[in-house]
């Protein structure tokens, strides 16, 4: 299991850290927002534990666009407050479970290892398509038996495109699924990205672009189907 530890204490976030390793957790720490929105995009998590009140954007924030992200991470809030309205509040972000400080580390073990247990019987199911592999909960791809190592990114654009199940998806949704709501409308981030996937994926080319409409997962390909 790796997660990662959000808390703008240092000594309590290496407290944290130091006593999920003896439980054979690895885990990474972000003294602010901005760090743990980075490390999330450019690492994979199995859970959050997220301090509510960190400098940047706070814990809130960030429990926000983990929801909006879609990856379905299990989410645990930490914080000083007690009181039933503000467990409440962070329940209605989005958050699975709520603990209070000051707490013994072996408790936070046990929820993070219940959090586990629950994303592992929630998992979603492994897709397969024209030679392809995508196992979601593993965030691993496999093209004819061939393991592919993708970036967080055209991960996620593979998975709508396979989630399509053959059918045309706009730049347009690709942009709104696989890019927070910050992304420029204009940009041409999703061609780059179908293009490096196309070349990651090896040929013959399995992404088919359909002039002016989209991008497609080619159920045949190599049989001619247009490509760019």
């Amino acid at each position: 299991m790796r997660v990662l530890i959000v808390e703008d204490e240092p000594y309590m976030a290496e407290a944290i850290r130091d006593g999920l390793r003896l439980a054979a957790i690895a885990a990474d720490i972000a003294g602010d927002g901005d760090t743990a929105l980075e490390l999330l995009r450019v690492n994979t998590y199995d859970i959050a534990v997220l301090d509510r009140d960190v400098p940047g954007p706070s814990g809130d924030e960030i429990a926000e666009r983990i929801v909006a992200s879609g990856s379905g991470m299990p989410i645990l809030m930490l914080t000083a407050a007690d009181r039933l309205d503000d467990k409440a509040s962070g329940f209605e972000l989005g958050a699975d479970d709520y603990l209070t400080k000051p707490f013994a580390l072996r408790e936070l073990v046990l929820r993070l290892r219940a959090l586990d247990r629950r994303r592992a019987n929630n998992k979603p199911p492994v897709r397969e398509i024209a030679g392809l592999r995508l196992d979601p909960f593993r965030r691993e791809v496999h093209r004819d038996g061939r393991y592919v190592a993708l970036t967080r990114k055209q991960f996620a654009v593979l998975e709508v495109l396979v989630s399509a199940e053959g059918g045309v998806v706009s730049a347009e949704e690709l942009l709104e699924r696989a890019w927070d709501e910050n992304a420029d409308p204009f940009t041409n981030a999703v061609r780059i990205t179908v293009s490096a996937l196309r070349k990651r994926l090896g040929e013959p080319w399995i992404i088919a672009t359909v002039a002016g409409v989209g991008y497609r997962i080619d159920a045949a390909p190599g049989t001619g189907a247009e490509r760019g």
